[in-house]
């Protein structure tokens, strides 16, 4: 059956695959954004262009759109204004929330959704939890909350920093920093894998107040991700571990992307999601996930290869006192 579909965001890392998706799927879909991605929408996609602040916003309401997918709110605020504006005017709202709300450290290393949401070290997942949790405690709307974990389109999979300077001195023949011994596992997800199973949660009664995580089942370790990236560019990964709270130390701003995030194993159970929307399946080789980050990284070296600047000063230096010790 048609819906009509809201996305607020619709043409990012996640969102624009899930556009596509729900396009090919029949649905009837708006996005609402600031215009500002270059991206080209779908054919017969809705654009509505608007602030999350604006007047406009609110405006939104009066469409009575069957489902809103929320991809662009951070702060409680945020999805604060949006129960107030879309209780009682759609039909199911989806919150894109984040996996790194789990808790850190993990007890178990298998995640499900029964993982208590529970992170001390990172702003970003404490407001993402906080924004859960004034969904959950709301009354009139219908809500579901998604879990992605790391999703990728076109950016590369790192630790911490700018990806395309970290792909730029492995380009150079320069050190990169991979936090601990690199034998962590890490689950990766390509967002056209990650779309189809979201779709299916549009309009399904069984998703309604209740709380999903999509991710893939297979993980890696963080030394073969960084070695295949190296080697889908033509050289090879010239990898410095060093201990993620020696890293902190360097840069105390690394503590949220690193001791609240990806220096602790993560491996999923996506039986929930499955039993609600039937099974789907992810890209398992990291060639088949990295090729889409990888063709895009080389469009925009083509155009301008990022300079050397602060960062790369920073992660010379550590390298350079890491190899110091030996």
């Amino acid at each position: 059956m048609a819906l009509s579909i809201l996305f607020i965001g619709g043409t990012g890392q996640i969102s624009f695959p899930c556009v596509e998706r729900a396009v090919a799927q029949g649905h009837d879909v708006s996005v609402f954004n600031r215009g500002k991605r270059e991206n080209a929408l779908p054919s017969g996609v809705t654009s509505i262009v608007g602030d999350l602040a604006g007047a406009e916003y609110a405006d939104l309401a009066k469409e009575n759109f069957d489902v809103v997918c929320q991809f662009i709110a951070f702060t409680p605020d945020q999805v604060a204004r949006d129960i107030e504006i879309f209780t009682g005017h759609c039909g199911q709202y989806i919150f894109i929330s984040s996996a790194s709300v789990y808790e850190k450290p993990a007890r178990h290393y298998v995640i499900t959704e029964n993982t208590p949401a529970i992170n001390p070290f990172w702003p970003y997942s404490q407001a993402k939890i906080a924004c859960e949790k004034l969904l959950e405690d709301s009354q009139g709307l219908n809500w579901t909350i998604v879990r992605p974990s790391h999703t990728v389109r076109t950016g590369l999979p790192i630790m911490m920093g700018d990806s395309d300077i970290m792909a730029r001195r492995m380009l150079d023949g320069e050190p990169t920093i991979v936090a601990g011994d690199g034998h962590t596992p890490w689950t990766l997800t390509r967002s056209v894998d990650f779309a189809v199973p979201f779709v299916g949660l549009f309009g399904n009664k069984a998703a309604l107040n209740d709380v999903f995580h999509i991710t893939n089942d297979r993980a890696h370790i963080w030394d073969d991700i960084q070695k295949a990236i190296a080697r889908l560019l033509g050289v090879e990964a010239r990898i410095v571990h060093v201990p993620t709270d020696t890293l902190v130390r360097y840069n105390p701003e690394w503590i949220g992307p690193l001791t609240g995030d990806k220096a602790w194993t993560a491996i999923f159970d996506n039986s929930k999601i499955k039993s609600v929307v039937g099974d789907f399946s992810c890209a398992e080789s990291l060639d088949e996930i990295l090729a889409e980050p990888i063709a895009h990284l080389k469009q925009r070296l083509a155009t301008q290869r990022p300079p050397k600047g602060e960062f790369d000063a920073l992660v010379d230096r550590i390298c350079r006192e890491q190899a110091a010790l030996g």
